[in-house]
């Protein structure tokens, strides 16, 4: 079902007008005289105004819920899932839907499955996977998406120093494309070396004014003590997801939007640091996502490590189609294996 802003209902609202005072006029013959402003008053006077939409509190708080599955881990779970929220916008996306994305970039075969493939092919296996999150999950409908490197950490400095590249417009625009014609959505994920937030986002602004486009942050690449990426993992604090979460509520609120949603990497503890500050929006839906590598088991204890104990407001799981293999007990996790987690995870990457 689309989601109208307001923008769209006043336009829709006006298009009545004219619509009913032609009607009207219709309705009038050559000969007879009228007085326009009384038409148009008429015509007002019979517009059905299209209702805003609204949140359905109860039915998210019972997804909400559902997605603790206590009877995996302790009662305890209790008292740690859910985490107290403000209730979202109108026009959420979780925990309405699960979002299934195939991570990537372009320019590159080995970075995940959406530079790798063939965008037909590509498309056609991101459907196939979340064909089994459904049928694994029949009560939550899948939403496919297109999470895409817009900023990619590098070896060398460049001629900023920063060690991130960031992708032109042309690069995006041919993501946006791709999403628009499968229906999916698109998340633009940053890896920013020794940039920060506040130089980055708004590279993306024109981008992040559309409807269907989110955000995702990748702290492994965030080098705060002015390292080179890839020589230690970096890291991300509370203040820099409030940061990335406010200017996305501005953009929401500025632009009519449905709430936006802010994916957050982690596989380890100091990734992510001071994880109780992070305060989540009406505006922005914040997923703290495990993106650690490996054999089944190594990623549930990481999950149970790192997501669990510090819950922000929703969960995701990343999969690797290659990493995850590697090993005598590799193998890759199912949806079925994904969905005994504690809390559930409402967002799936592949790479």
């Amino acid at each position: 079902m689309k989601h109208f802003s307001k923008k769209e209902y006043l336009i829709f609202g006006s298009l009545s007008v004219i619509a009913l005072i032609f009607v009207i006029l219709g309705s009038i013959s050559h000969k007879e005289s009228f007085n326009l402003e009384e038409v148009a008053a008429k015509a007002i006077d019979k517009i059905v105004t299209a209702p805003v939409p609204k949140l359905d509190v109860e039915a998210y708080n019972a997804k909400v819920l559902s997605l603790v599955n206590d009877t995996s881990l302790s009662t305890s779970t209790i008292s740690i899932w859910p985490p107290k929220t403000p209730l979202p916008l109108a026009g959420a996306i979780l925990p309405f839907k699960r979002v299934v994305a195939y991570y990537g970039n372009l320019y590159s075969k080995n970075m995940g499955a959406l530079g790798e493939y063939p965008e037909d092919q590509m498309i056609r296996m991101l459907k196939d996977q979340a064909k089994e999150w459904e049928i694994a999950d029949p009560s939550t409908p899948v939403q496919i998406a297109l999470h895409y490197i817009a900023s990619t950490a590098q070896i060398d400095p460049g001629k900023d120093g920063l060690y991130t590249l960031r992708m032109p417009d042309s690069e995006i625009d041919k993501i946006i494309a791709m999403a628009e014609k499968s229906d999916a959505i698109v998340f633009l994920d940053l890896q920013i070396g020794l940039s920060d937030l506040q130089t980055e986002l708004p590279f993306l602004e024109k981008y992040l004014k559309m409807p269907q486009v989110h955000l995702g942050l990748d702290p492994e690449f965030t080098m705060k003590g002015g390292q080179r990426p890839g020589t230690v993992i970096g890291t991300m604090d509370a203040t820099d997801i409030n940061f990335a979460a406010n200017y996305l509520a501005k953009l929401v609120k500025e632009n009519n939007l449905p709430p936006k949603i802010l994916v957050v990497h982690r596989f380890t503890g100091k990734m992510l640091t001071n994880y109780q500050n992070i305060t989540p929006l009406p505006e922005v839906q914040v997923v703290i996502h495990m993106d650690g590598w490996g054999f089944a088991a190594k990623k549930v204890n990481t999950y149970n490590q790192v997501i669990y104990p510090e819950p922000v407001q929703f969960a995701g799981l990343k999969i690797f189609y290659k990493n995850d293999l590697k090993g005598e007990f590799g193998g890759l996790m199912t949806p079925y294996d994904g969905l005994k987690l504690s809390p559930q995870p409402i967002y799936i990457q592949y790479q």
